[in-house]
């Protein structure tokens, strides 16, 4: 039997009538029922991955919690361990029945979220976006900047250049745009806004429609500028007219947020020209260019 399966019945008991999920690209997921002592049957959700870096599920675990407190649902997280995370089953409405009242539900729900803020820009422990490391925390007391351009440019855009380059996905001239950026115009480019409390990942699949409402799931939480959520959600479609009405009603953006959409998407894009190369390098290095002038 699988390490996985030890470390759930070890923590929840075993599983009966599991089913595999398909659509993700990082974990194998299923969906089971747990049976307890009373006989009592419940439907779960499980994620497993024997390949996860260390500390992985745990780091998910702890940004699902760190998301509660809005009218979205946050599934309730029942155990988790170095290679599974097991959740609140969630069932999405069917697509064609997902109206504009859902929408707007959304983006009020992510307007309070991001309006409950951070302490910091960052988060007191590092984690993860897919499987690659997230830098959340400075190495050592003041390493970490308290402005969100400079957060942005040393602790998101230049780690993952970096690493893009690394792999031969990018570039030279990348690292020539990172340092455009930090000589003034990452400043030049972000609004002060204190920092607000994000999913990190929120493209269009890690938003569910429930019969109880807008979900999210598969966080990879951190304190920053709210732009950068609704900038991935726009990145894959999933930013509609109806769900930014409701999110400006609560929280109204910045004067000029649709011109630094693509510097929003700019993270995102060098996660995904990492995990998946293709077609990603070309997009990333068209923002870096329009960043720099050039």
């Amino acid at each position: 039997m699988a390490f996985w399966h030890d470390e759930l019945t070890a923590a929840l008991g075993p599983l009966r009538a599991s089913t595999p999920v398909t659509g993700g690209d990082v974990n194998s997921a299923l969906r089971g029922e747990l049976v307890d002592a009373g006989g009592r049957a419940r439907q779960i959700f499980v994620k497993h991955n024997e390949s996860a870096p260390a500390g992985m599920f745990q780091a998910e675990a702890r940004g699902l919690e760190w998301l509660r407190g809005t009218e979205l649902h946050i599934p309730q997280v029942l155990a988790w361990g170095a290679s599974f995370l097991a959740l609140e089953l969630l069932t999405p409405v069917p697509a064609g029945s997902v109206d504009r009242r859902a929408q707007r539900a959304l983006g009020a729900g992510l307007a309070a979220l991001h309006r409950r803020g951070a302490p910091t820009f960052g988060l007191d422990h590092d984690n993860f976006i897919a499987t690659l490391p997230q830098r959340n925390t400075a190495p050592a007391p003041g390493e970490l900047p308290d402005s969100w351009a400079a957060f942005w440019v040393e602790a998101r855009i230049a780690p993952m250049v970096e690493r893009a380059l690394t792999m031969g996905r990018g570039d030279a001239s990348w690292r020539r745009a990172v340092e455009h950026l930090r000589a003034g115009a990452a400043a030049r480019l972000w609004p002060e806004e204190p920092a607000a409390r994000l999913h990190g990942d929120l493209w269009s699949g890690n938003v569910l429609f429930t019969a109880a409402g807008p979900a999210l799931i598969d966080p990879a939480v951190y304190g920053g500028h709210r732009e950068l959520d609704l900038a991935m959600l726009a990145l894959f479609g999933g930013l509609s007219e109806a769900t930014l009405e409701g999110y400006q009603q609560l929280y109204p953006l910045a004067t000029g947020w649709r011109a630094r959409v693509p510097a929003g998407q700019l993270y995102p894009l060098l996660v995904h020209t990492v995990l998946f190369g293709g077609g990603y390098a070309a997009q990333v290095d068209t923002i870096l260019r329009r960043l720099v002038g050039g």
